[in-house]
């Protein structure tokens, strides 16, 4: 996965918001959600993403690609990086297809975003799991947003992996001028900013503080903090999961 480095970055983006960004209530499940404002099937999934958004402890990140860019319209919010980690998925289940829109639970389960159905079952089975092992913890000190991930769990399993911080944009509502969805207008929530690599994690308990501007990439407004499994470089399985203010 390709990390993102912010450019210039305004100052007071994240001015106002609460000093702890910790909330009370833990993160069990990652929807990422992969989609394009070029690709007519995606809208069926924006009401989708909207309704999971509302379930206590679930987090969804919509993930928009670039590779549909060539309909016609190009994304506004796409980012290759973006691509290059829906891509490295599909290499990790043994294929190069990709799709949208496509949901990805936990980095570890797959379905068509519109697919209420299977998005719904899939997070109750997570939940039934007992959700994400790894504990994450984030807040701000001294202009510093610093990350707390705890143990790996007793069985051993799952016991490396990144930390990654990611950037996210909370609402943005865009009017698409051309392609298969030339002049509607379509809002998106937790919009993907960027991917920022924390540093590895081992099994213990570990420690990280970055600049909060950090997560002031373009437009973002918070972030969330993923623990996640890479294996030959690839994403695997999300272990923990912390969000910023708003989210």
């Amino acid at each position: 996965m390709t990390a993102l480095r912010a450019g210039s970055l305004a100052a007071g983006v994240f001015a106002g918001l609460a000093a702890v960004a910790a909330p009370a209530e833990p993160v069990g499940t990652v929807v990422e959600m992969f989609t394009s404002q070029g690709c007519g099937a995606c809208r069926a999934a924006d009401p989708v993403i909207r309704d999971l958004a509302r379930k206590p402890g679930v987090v969804v990140l919509t993930l928009p690609v670039t590779y549909w860019d060539y309909l016609g319209w190009k994304d506004t919010l796409g980012l290759k990086p973006l691509s290059e980690r829906q891509r490295a998925y599909a290499r990790g289940r043994g294929g190069r297809q990709v799709f949208t829109p496509q949901a990805v639970v936990d980095g570890s389960a797959f379905a068509v975003g519109s697919d209420r159905a299977a998005l719904e079952r899939l997070i109750r089975e997570a939940d039934h799991r007992g959700g994400l092992p790894v504990a994450v913890r984030d807040e701000v000190r001294n202009g510093r947003i610093a990350v707390e991930v705890g143990a790996a769990p007793a069985d051993g399993r799952d016991a490396r992996g990144d930390v990654w911080l990611v950037p996210v944009l909370t609402s943005r509502t865009v009017a698409i001028g051309g392609g298969e969805n030339g002049g509607r207008t379509a809002t998106y929530l937790n919009v993907v900013r960027g991917l920022l690599r924390l540093g590895p994690w081992t099994g213990e308990p570990a420690r990280f503080e970055v600049p909060r501007s950090a997560a002031a990439v373009a437009d973002a407004d918070s972030w969330v903090v993923l623990v996640q499994g890479a294996a030959e470089g690839r994403p695997g399985r999300i272990l923990g999961a912390a969000k910023g203010p708003g989210l």
